[in-house]
């Protein structure tokens, strides 16, 4: 279940660090009724930050291997002598 609190709950920021740190999913900071921001424990963003670039990965893995399949690639000796050739080296 999503926590939801008053941006005023934050002006006591010991009680409101607990929260955090004892919730078990984001909490969601309103103002006036509105979704104003998310906090979350340090731990928790580092995990969904990996998880995304995880994400990232595979689609950029998958992106070439449909690429590979249609034949949109250049084999390493010819890709080494394209930059020989264009950096003179």
């Amino acid at each position: 279940m999503t926590l939801c609190v008053p941006v005023r709950d934050m002006k006591d920021t010991a009680a409101f660090a607990r929260l955090v740190r004892e919730s078990s999913e984001p909490v969601t900071v309103t103002k006036n009724g509105y979704s104003e921001f998310v906090v979350m424990r340090s731990e928790d963003y580092d995990l969904m930050c990996e998880e995304v670039a995880k994400a990232r990965l595979v689609r950029v893995l998958a992106d070439a291997d449909k690429a590979y399949e249609a034949g949109e690639y250049v084999d390493g000796d010819s890709f080494i002598a394209s930059l020989k050739g264009r950096y003179d080296l």
